[in-house]
Order: C-alpha cells, then sequence, then structure tokens
C-alpha cells in the first residue's frame, strides 16, 4: 500500500486517485467505491449524487481555482492539490485561498511532483498531508517538515510574525 506523510506521521494512504482516461467523460465516468480523490469536473459535473457520500474528496489542478468549491468545503474530508512539476507554485496559493477564504477545515493534501524541499513551504500555506514522489524516500521527505525551527513571516500555521513574538526586553523568541 502507498504511504503519504500525514500530521507529520508516514501512514497508509487509503485513498484513491481518480484520474480521467482518454475520451472519458466527467458527468458519465463510473466513481469507485471506498475512499475515492476525484478531478474538480468530475465533481461538478456529479456534485448531487457525490455529495452525498462521505468517502469522496477532490483533487484541483494547479491552474483550477479553489473558489468552485466554496459551497463544499465542509462537507469534503480531503482535498487534494496537484504539483504537476517541482517549480509550480500555484498550489501554494490554492492552499493557502483553501484555508484562509474558505475555511476549509479537512485534510489537505499535496499530489504530484511533491518533494522534501517543498513540505516545510507547503505545511506553511496549510497542507498537513504530502504524498511524496514514489522514486524518493517518504522517511526523508518527513525530515523536511522540520528544515527550519523559527520563521520570520506570518502564516497559515504561525499567525504572528517574528517581530512580534519577540521580547525586546530579553531578546528571547515566544512561542
Amino acid at each position: 500500500m502507498r504511504k503519504i506523510i500525514k500530521d507529520r506521521q508516514i501512514v497508509d494512504d487509503n485513498w484513491t486517485l481518480l484520474k480521467l482516461g482518454e475520451g472519458e467523460s466527467s458527468a458519465m465516468v463510473a466513481i469507485p467505491g471506498g475512499p475515492v480523490l476525484v478531478p474538480l469536473a468530475v465533481w461538478l459535473a456529479q456534485r448531487t449524487a457525490l455529495a452525498l457520500r462521505t468517502d469522496v474528496g477532490v483533487w484541483l489542478a494547479s491552474d483550477e481555482r479553489s473558489e468552485s468549491l466554496k459551497d463544499d468545503v465542509s462537507r469534503l474530508p480531503v482535498i487534494a492539490v496537484e504539483f504537476p512539476k517541482f517549480t509550480d507554485g500555484r498550489g501554494y496559493s490554492i492552499a493557502w485561498n483553501l484555508r484562509t477564504r474558505l475555511g476549509f477545515e479537512g485534510e489537505l493534501r499535496a499530489i504530484g511532483d511533491v518533494l522534501r524541499d517543498q513540505l516545510f513551504y507547503m505545511q506553511r500555506v496549510g497542507f498537513d498531508a504530502f504524498a511524496t514522489r514514489p522514486d524518493r524516500s517518504i522517511d526523508d521527505a518527513l525530515k523536511g517538515l522540520t528544515d527550519f525551527s523559527v520563521t520570520y513571516q506570518a502564516s497559515w500555521d504561525q499567525k504572528t510574525p517574528l517581530f512580534r513574538r519577540v521580547d525586546r526586553s530579553a531578546g528571547a523568541v515566544q512561542s
């Protein structure tokens, strides 16, 4: 079984990622039973039927808008965001928008070309699960979540910037 990093632990991935084959229609594709992540187009085309299931999540390509899910974030247990290549950073903005603007509280998973070097920054914008590239060590990737001990900027995981966390009289960093 494939493994992922979730909540800073390596766990089994029990979700199936559904990708449309050539010639398959979003409205007509059969959705398998069990936990499944469907493309945004499939969710939008089959929303009425899929919304009745508690084991369906959605995955977004890097060129899709998170606002398409604004009415659905409260019912989705998992939203995945695809990183098609290491240099495509649009997924960071999608994650930020899902967490801060749309209030998504479920599992937010990074999928695709996900490497150790990105994990620390991905968690800063709200990702809490990572399906790393299968040709890389997931144990090594897990260490990427702790590459840095202090952050300067405010973000999803640390709402207060460093300059507001420092006790100027003692020079110590507050948590």
